[in-house]
């Protein structure tokens, strides 16, 4: 995953998949890119590149409580 890109890991969702992340706590959001496999800490759902993450203004904090939707998915 390269930090400068706008791009996400999931589990489960297909590489390429498109999502709009939403920061619940400031409401900004950002879409960005499936393009890893994780996380792998339980109780975690994605990992966001630090572009991502600072787009919606986690980066201090670490983590955040997010809303995801598919906007566009692969193939």
């Amino acid at each position: 995953m390269n930090p400068a890109t706008l791009t996400a890991a999931h589990r489960s969702l297909r590489f390429g998949t498109k999502l709009r992340v939403t920061n619940r706590n400031n409401g900004r959001s950002v879409i960005v890119r499936v393009n890893d496999r994780g996380p792998f800490i339980r109780g975690r759902v994605l990992d966001l590149s630090r572009a991502a993450a600072q787009n919606i203004g986690m980066v201090s904090s670490g983590t955040a409580k997010v809303c995801y939707e598919v906007v566009a998915s692969a193939g």
